[in-house]
């Protein structure tokens, strides 16, 4: 590529990090200062506790987000991908082999993935209602239309993801490049009024304002945190875009214009506490509101983009680590492979983002649900970039201690300040996440033993098919292909096909995919073969997990190792193994059935594998677990 087309380039995802990584934090202006001021936390209005507040929010971004996030943990990406899968992935291969600490730091970061699903449905419904709310501004006789209105644009926005988040991100990307203009400008004027509000740019008044709050301090700090949430996105989203626009975009536009924006409600509130009732838009002049809500709106539908595609690219990595079943996937770009859309995660997403709306009915009563699982898997990730910092890149003991232990305390205080909101709604994210981790450690826990059971109760593959290349049995001039689990046992679809059919083909592939803890496999890796007898080989096929498995392409690869497949001539036979759950000491028997729900109601083997419809033979066998 030449250094024009790399700029081009590097602009394009600069853009489309904009309109997708960024829409989180970035609307974060429309609802933080009510709810530090508001009488849920009931921080005074006073000169001393605006300027000490602005200054915690001020410092909180430069130490949450841009000295951890932007400085540290996009620097711990697996290969390029980043969210808490890849960065569990990345600190259980660098841990050793301690079987103890592998599990601790998967269920670890399994327990953060789950949490990022509780706030990918809070997001999309508070920031949107909060935008919307702004018709109440207008004339409180639209009160009535915002939660319909609300419903309505999440409704477009699900409906627009089929066609992509780099899409979207273009689409998205000049609208929150005018957003953040427009933060700065409106804040900057009111500075401009009140200079006043400058003295928070010093730490020492938020020192004195944390101090001041005595034992309201969680309380306050449990408002003030909304101002951080959507940190995370930046992490689970780079794989789409990259660390470096990532990055830049952040310290040349982001930063700056939340700072300003915030100062400049500060600025506003010392001037005029009659705006409390809505600080963000009572920046704008009465002339200016109609548009400024359309523009809050398409922002907010933004923000909720940011942990849409998140969720997208979890559960993608979730499925390939064994933690998920089978999903649909679709690929949007052929330029990025990052970005995906799942049509099953969509919908889901959106019935529970719907719920959200219509149970909570206001920004305000969402904000007590927002905030609790965003903070302890903000903690989570801070854990595991320990792991990654000590044992991936090397450094002493007091190096990787000192990295991290300021954040992880400081995440802390935020996990324990959210949790004084649970009885008011911090429930609803918690629920969701312990139902999704629920379902994630059954599958694999059931998995496991599913793979136990057909390694006890199925013969040895090398003793059986010695003896078959022994029996001279009529051979078909075809090649079949048999995926299995377990590579050392003979497929249950190859025994059946022997017992119903009477034939044996020419040549016989003992398949196995391997799910490496990578997010990609080299393509000279992909693909390892080993003769066993006349007629059967094994064949191993290793992806990673943001690779898309395409079996056919891989069994193109073996001409090179000395086995050329005509896959015209091609037949593949599939075990579709039926679950019976029973009494033993395998899994509690509710999880033994949940577990045979998700295996009957998994997607397609053929298609998640691509393979040609036309040349697929499905054969059942029941197993007890």
């Amino acid at each position: 590529m030449n250094p024009s087309n790399r700029r081009d380039s590097f602009a394009a995802l600069a853009l489309g990090a904009l309109g997708v990584v960024y829409g989180d934090i970035g609307t974060s202006p429309l609802y933080t200062m009510k709810e530090i001021f508001g009488p849920s936390a009931g921080v005074p209005l006073e000169h001393a506790h605006i300027v000490g507040a602005v200054s915690v929010i001020f410092w909180g971004l430069m130490s949450v987000v841009t000295l951890k996030y932007v400085l540290l943990i996009l620097r711990a990406d697996n290969r390029g991908e980043g969210g808490i899968l890849a960065l569990t992935a990345l600190a259980s291969e660098a841990a050793g082999k301690s079987r103890k600490r592998r599990t601790a730091l998967l269920l670890l970061g399994v327990l953060g993935a789950s949490l990022f699903y509780g706030d990918s449905v809070i997001t999309p419904a508070i920031s949107v209602l909060s935008a919307v709310e702004g018709l109440e501004v207008v004339t409180p006789a639209l009160q009535a239309y915002v939660v319909p209105c609300a419903a309505a644009v999440l409704i477009v926005l699900f409906a627009v993801q089929r066609h992509g988040t780099g899409l979207v991100g273009r689409l998205f990307g000049p609208v929150i490049v005018l957003w953040f203009g427009v933060l700065a400008f409106t804040g900057a004027l009111e500075i401009v009024r009140e200079p006043s509000i400058l003295a928070a740019l010093n730490p020492v008044h938020a020192g004195q304002f944390l101090l001041a709050q005595g034992p309201r301090l969680f309380i306050a700090l449990g408002a003030i945190l909304l101002a951080f949430t959507g940190a995370e996105a930046l992490y689970a989203d780079m794989g789409h875009f990259g660390r470096r626009p990532v990055q830049l975009t952040w310290m040349v536009l982001v930063f700056p214009a939340l700072a300003i924006n915030y100062i400049g409600q500060g600025a506003l509130l010392i001037r005029d506490p009659a705006a409390l009732d809505n600080p963000f838009y009572r920046l704008f002049p009465p002339a200016w509101l109609v548009p400024t809500v359309v523009l809050a709106t398409l922002a907010t539908v933004i923000a909720s983009q940011a942990v849409i595609s998140g969720a997208f690219s979890m559960t993608k990595q979730a499925i390939q680590l064994g933690l998920l079943p089978r999903m649909q996937v679709r690929h949007t770009s052929s330029w990025e492979a990052g970005q995906i859309y799942m049509p099953e995660v969509n919908a889901l997403l959106l019935v529970a983002v719907l719920l959200a709306v219509i149970g909570f009915g206001s920004s305000s009563a969402l904000a007590s649900a927002y905030g609790i699982a965003v903070t302890v898997t903000m903690a989570i990730t801070t854990a595991l970039t320990f792991f990654v910092v000590r044992h991936a890149w090397g450094y002493p003991w007091p190096v990787a201690v000192a990295a991290t232990s300021a954040f992880l305390a400081l995440d802390l205080l935020l996990v324990a300040s959210s949790s004084l909101k649970f009885l008011q709604g911090g429930w609803f994210p918690l629920v969701l996440g312990a139902a999704i981790f629920t379902l994630m450690t059954t599958w694999r826990r059931g998995r496991e033993l599913l793979l136990d059971s057909i390694r006890r109760d199925d013969p040895d593959l090398l003793p059986f098919v010695t003896q078959l290349a022994q029996d001279g049995m009529h051979r078909v001039a075809r090649t079949a292909v048999y995926a299995v689990a377990n590579p050392d046992t003979v497929p249950q679809a190859l025994m059946h096909n022997l017992k119903h059919n009477q034939v044996l083909h020419e040549r016989n592939l003992i398949l196995t995919v391997v799910f490496r803890d990578v997010p990609a496999v080299p393509p000279e890796e992909r693909v390892r073969v080993t003769p066993l007898v006349p007629g059967f080989w094994r064949i191993q096929v290793a992806y990673g997990f943001v690779d898309t498995p395409d079996i056919p392409q891989a069994l193109e690869q073996c001409r090179a190792h000395g086995l050329p497949i005509n896959l015209f001539e091609t037949s593949y036979f599939l075990s579709r193994e039926v679950v019976v759950p029973t009494r033993g000491t395998g899994m509690a028997r509710w999880r033994e059935a949940l577990f045979a729900i998700l295996s009957r109601n998994a997607g397609s083997v053929a298609d998640y594998f691509r393979l040609p419809n036309n040349c697929v033979i499905e054969l059942g066998s029941r197993v007890q677990i």
